[in-house]
């Protein structure tokens, strides 16, 4: 039982015997008390001022009181106007860390069969380019999401869907097939996305050639558009595929291919993964028929000219368009499609979307839609709406070919990781292949965390070099931290000394201060979860791993002679590098045996 619990607990009894009220434990709100006074947690007393009809300070003195003859793991207290601060007997947070060092997954809660089905849906690339920075920053949250959420005792679905399907697909495969040359991943040794994207690139090139010479010709921009011999090809290519042409079908099929071997590169990389793959092109006409059936049903309504329409002023919005005058789907009307087909893979009862901020309304109608089509998640369904991500220079644009791509911005990171290391003398001692892998480890770590660690709902810059640092908010400072303590642990092990036998040690004010703050793993892990919030996690790590530092630099570990003081610091310092290990974890980030 956590130290919290057992002062709520004890709490909740001296209310009952003092005043007669019965309250329930779990509802006592308990925080850290303020630096500038002395304690260690903190209750607030006016709840129960009325009725003991006397004034908080009162109130507290009188509980107080109740607590140091009553509870052992309470030394003293003092009360601040309506707050009492509250002193753990010092001898007392030796048990405190034996309950963290008993618990084999802590912080972590285990899903059972009745737990809720979370899907968490995350990437939703296009297939006509790679990955960039913008997919970067949803695949890390989404991930990171996912694994908070599964802490937190869910069954979790990470689900993907991928538009493989429409006009900007008909643009890559056009360019490829006018300017490509036949060439192929094997024959350039190049990633698939990449060769599709510099399709995408030359399509878009060659399509702004001919409008300038359409309009050098006397027609306006409008005209010259609608004039565009590229376009109308791609709008064929388009029908034909809609069509089923056998031709155009097995183009779509090669090229697609080779997008998906790059795209399973990159995830690789990244470190995400996916239990489930939707594609646009199986789910698109799902959604024209649930559509069809709403519509049967009275859900929505057809106009004049064949076009469908959702009525959604009732809910303080517009009417909402779901299939064209000539039967084709909308985005709506897709989304809708993919949600029957998951609806029908997995008994859903949260569903939950990883995507920016500008598809805010997008969502909010797509959930009406969904509760008026029967889905019974559909009500509740969580945007995940996250903030846009900028580099220093500004925003990025993708179809001029100057889109930060998400394997560049890889490689970049683990160059900058290995030369900074070399320049600190990091990696001194270690072989080239330790030196390859904790490269890898330290760039991509100061990658995630950079991201993860701003509040997502806010637009962001992400500067490289900031984010490559060993000291600071960052996640290598993080890593760094940890390679410490399993250096320390290391020595230990060699030394032969022991983690047991400290209990009824009484620590000192730095070892409590970290004692206290591994305690309040579980409940960070689990705000995270309610809140959707990976830079909780990241934030509490980063705030872990100072305060070790602080009792690194003041406590002495391998040299205390007291060997109960000893056992006690080592076995503080492994708790602390399995609780960053786990966080870290959650974040999508791995840490360094040594470093």
């Amino acid at each position: 039982m956590s130290i919290d619990n057992i002062i709520a607990e004890a709490l909740a009894k001296a209310v009952k015997e003092l005043y007669g009220l019965e309250v329930d434990p779990s509802k006592i709100q308990l925080q850290a008390t303020r630096k500038e006074f002395e304690g260690n947690l903190t209750a607030m007393t006016f709840p129960w001022a009325k009725v003991a009809r006397k004034s908080p300070e009162a109130v507290g003195q009188e509980i107080g009181d109740w607590l140091v003859a009553n509870e052992p793991a309470v030394s003293r207290y003092n009360v601040i106007k309506g707050f009492l601060n509250i002193v753990v007997e010092p001898a007392f947070w030796s048990t405190v860390l034996a309950h963290i060092a008993s618990e084999p997954h802590y912080g972590i809660k285990e899903a059972t069969a009745d737990s809720p089905l979370v899907m968490v849906e995350y990437s939703s690339p296009n297939t006509n380019k790679p990955l960039h920075l913008g997919h970067v920053r949803n695949n890390l949250l989404g991930y990171s999401l996912a694994e908070i959420l599964k802490a937190c005792g869910n069954r979790v679905v990470k689900t993907n869907i991928v538009n493989d399907r429409g006009i900007h697909i008909c643009k890559s495969m056009l360019a490829w097939q006018k300017w490509g040359d036949g060439a192929t991943p094997e024959s350039t040794g190049q990633k698939g996305d990449h060769l599709i994207g510099d399709c995408y690139v030359a399509f878009d090139k060659h399509y702004k050639d001919e409008l300038k010479q359409l309009e050098a010709q006397g027609m306006t921009e409008e005209q010259a558009k609608e004039a565009s011999t590229l376009m109308k090809e791609a709008r064929e290519m388009l029908i034909a595929w809609e069509k089923g042409d056998p031709d155009v079908r097995a183009l779509w099929e090669k090229m697609n291919g080779w997008v998906y071997a790059g795209f399973d590169q990159t995830y690789r990389r990244m470190g995400v993964d996916f239990d489930k793959i939707y594609y646009e092109s199986q789910t698109y006409l799902e959604g024209k028929e649930k559509v069809l059936e709403g519509l049967e049903k009275g859900l929505m309504y057809r106009k004049e000219d064949g076009s469908v329409w959702a009525d959604l002023t009732a809910e303080g919005l517009d009417h909402k368009l779901l299939l064209r005058s000539d039967g084709t789907s909308v985005y709506m009307t897709q989304d809708i499609g993919t949600a029957k087909l998951r609806y029908q893979d997995y008994p859903i009862d949260k569903m939950i979307y990883v995507v920016g901020n500008e598809q805010n309304y997008h969502f909010q109608v797509l959930s009406l839609l969904l509760d008026r089509l029967g889905f019974k998640w559909g009500k509740d369904l969580v945007h995940f709406s996250y903030g846009m991500v900028n580099l220093p220079e500004g925003k990025m644009k993708s179809r001029e070919g100057t889109v930060v791509d998400a394997d560049d911005l890889m490689d970049e990171m683990v160059a900058t990781a290995r030369s900074v290391s070399d320049e600190l003398g990091k990696l001194d001692g270690c072989s080239a292949e330790e030196v390859a892998s904790i490269t890898e480890m330290v760039g991509l770590g100061a990658l995630k965390y950079f991201l993860l660690k701003v509040d997502p709902r806010k637009d962001m810059t992400f500067n490289p070099k900031e984010s490559i640092d060993f000291n600071g908010n960052t996640g290598p400072f993080i890593q760094y931290t940890y390679a410490r303590i399993r250096s320390v642990l290391r020595k230990a092990e060699e030394a032969g000394m022991k983690m047991e036998g400290y209990l009824g040690v009484a620590p000192g004010e730095r070892e409590i201060t970290l004692i206290q703050r591994l305690a309040d793993f579980p409940s960070v892990v689990e705000e995270a979860g309610r809140t959707y919030s990976p830079a909780l996690i990241a934030n509490y790590t980063y705030d872990l791993v100072k305060l070790y530092n602080q009792f690194y630099h003041d406590c002495a570990i391998l040299k205390e002679e007291d060997e109960g003081v000893r056992s006690l610091r080592l076995s503080l310092s492994k708790e602390t590098a399995a609780v960053v290990k786990t966080a870290m974890g959650l974040l999508g980030i791995q840490v360094p045996e040594r470093m």
